[in-house]
């Protein structure tokens, strides 16, 4: 799954979602630099752009076999917790991807955390190796360098057989520049590497056992952390899971399908757009634009909408652009179901839509994320197809079962047909090292990491215990329910689980009515203000 939450100024990256590693030792659970008399440590500074968090720059190794060796850095953020009296210890926090920026995306999401959570701990993310602001995987000499390969390759995924050839072309020559310019660094960008520097993290801070919480290819990172270092583990929440088998592609059969429609991506999200357009045509147009008046009316629309496209696109609006898009913009219900329904309703009367690159202020510079980040982590871990080939047989197959959702997800790991690096540090298993309990989230309707994949992740960890969000979007988090938020809330700061099958409703339906502004419809007096939709 790509990176959660927005990124103003930040390309579009497809949406690559986990990774593993192998294990090198049992001795590299010490770490080196504390075997050569370096106790790991962070200098923390005023963050630039904005004062209420703090910054830091962290130097590790390249390869943790080799610890004298090339070093690299990784950046560093911190919010500290809000009510420090009280305070229990450090929050780690990843945000996906693989590929998510979390000195970007944790700032920019910062206030969908529980409140209790951010009174009490300080919240730490960072930019893991290759992303962002950390040493990071840049394939390109300059930014026309990198625009003249976006615009090389079809935008969503490829349709037809000409754009099929300049899909994988496209690919396979960002695997050639990334390989030219740097793979060294290709080769050590896997989930294991990052798992051993969320470890030197941990020691730098001070915490003798880890509480973190991983969404999306966070849960992967998360669990393979807690089988490289079951003993410093004190608190894990896994939110939005990808099964640690069908990223790992061990069952017969699974490594000759691309890991997302492994993981089920595919169905999930057919599901959830399904969900997507009956909801909105039980609704007026009032609260989503693109309501036909009906579920099954608002369904064929839908497909109409898509056949028209593939025959004649508006302006930049191709059908795959328009699918793509769709699959996104359901990750966040509010507002994005609004406004995805807006653009759906636009492309219908013909109108090419405003997109909306508007992101919350983050308080470093925002770094360069384009798509040989994330793919260096996935396509280094999670095994896919060698041969382009079958890509495309594999579309049809999955299309005919789940719709146009299905193209997006599996042109979506075809980039790693052609990479040229595996990690030197991959983590194959196994996923049961006895922890302290995991909690583990995982969401009905949601339209990049299935339900059952989070059913799978508390079967095959030791021990884990499944919170149901009955809800919608990719994340708990960033589609709050307050009775997860509490369940979460609990386990962090008390180490109470929820009990044995417990779920959660969502913290707001999709599109909601209105709310009244003003005082006579608040009942305060005066002359009512206007309507307003829920922040």
């Amino acid at each position: 799954m790509r990176g959660t939450g927005p990124i103003d100024g930040r390309r579009r990256r497809w949406a690559a979602v986990v990774a593993v590693a192998l294990v090198c030792s049992t001795a590299l659970s010490a770490s080196p630099l504390s075997a050569a008399g370096r106790d790991p440590s962070l200098e923390w500074k005023p963050c630039p752009k904005d004062g209420r968090y703090d910054c830091a720059t962290a130097t590790v190794p390249l390869d943790w076999t080799d610890p004298g060796g090339r070093t690299i850095r990784l950046a560093v953020v911190k919010r500290k917790a809000t009510d420090p009296g009280r305070r229990v210890g450090t929050l780690f926090f990843n945000p996906g991807g693989p590929g998510g920026p979390g000195t970007v995306q944790m700032p920019q999401n910062y206030t969908t955390f529980p409140r209790e959570v951010r009174e009490r701990f300080d919240i730490v993310s960072w930019d893991p190796r290759g992303v962002g602001n950390s040493t990071a995987v840049d394939c390109f000499a300059s930014p026309e360098e990198s625009e003249a390969w976006i615009a090389s390759r079809p935008a969503g995924f490829p349709v037809g057989e000409r754009e099929r050839a300049q899909w994988i072309a496209a690919y396979r020559e960002l695997g050639r520049a990334c390989e030219r310019r740097d793979p060294e660094l290709l080769r050590h960008v896997s989930t294991a590497d990052t798992a051993r520097d969320l470890d030197w993290l941990r020691r730098a801070v001070g915490e003798p056992r880890l509480t973190y919480l991983g969404i999306s290819y966070g849960t992967i990172l998360g669990a393979t952390y807690a089988d490289l270092f079951p003993d410093t583990v004190r608190a894990l929440v896994f939110d939005s899971n990808i099964a640690p088998s069908a990223w790992k592609g061990d069952r017969p059969g699974q490594d000759r399908l691309p890991t997302f429609l492994r993981m089920g991506s595919d169905r999930t999200a057919a599901a959830t757009l399904e969900r997507f357009l009956s909801l909105c045509g039980s609704t007026t147009v009032a609260r989503c634009a693109f309501s036909a008046g009906g579920p099954r009316a608002t369904r064929d629309k839908f497909a109409e909408l898509t056949r028209r496209l593939r025959e004649r696109p508006v302006g930049a609006w191709t059908y795959a652009r328009t699918v793509a898009d769709t699959v996104n913009s359901l990750y966040r219900v509010h507002p994005g179901w609004t406004e995805l329904a807006a653009r759906l309703q636009q492309l219908w009367l013909g109108r090419a839509p405003r997109t909306s690159s508007a992101a919350a202020p983050a308080p470093v510079p925002v770094p360069y994320t384009g798509d040989e980040q994330g793919a260096a982590v996935f396509c280094g871990d999670s095994p896919n197809p060698r041969d382009p080939g079958v890509f495309h047989a594999a579309e049809e197959t999955a299309a005919a079962r789940h719709g146009d959702a299905a193209r997006y997800w599996t042109w979506a790991a075809e980039p790693c047909a052609t990479w040229p690096v595996k990690g030197a540090d991959r983590y194959l298993g196994p996923w049961n090292k006895p922890t302290p309990p995991v909690l583990v989230i995982g969401t009905v309707y949601d339209p990049s990491t299935p339900y059952e994949d989070a059913r799978a992740m508390a079967e095959e960890l030791a021990d884990a215990r499944l919170l149901t969000h009955r809800g919608y979007g990719h994340t708990a988090l960033l589609n709050p329910s307050e009775c997860v938020q509490d369940h979460v809330s609990r386990y962090l700061v008390e180490g109470v689980l929820p009990p044995p099958g417990a779920s959660c409703e969502p913290g707001r339906p999709p599109f909601p009515a209105p709310e009244p502004r003003g005082g006579v419809a608040t009942g305060g007096g005066g002359t009512a203000g206007g309507v307003k939709r829920p922040a």
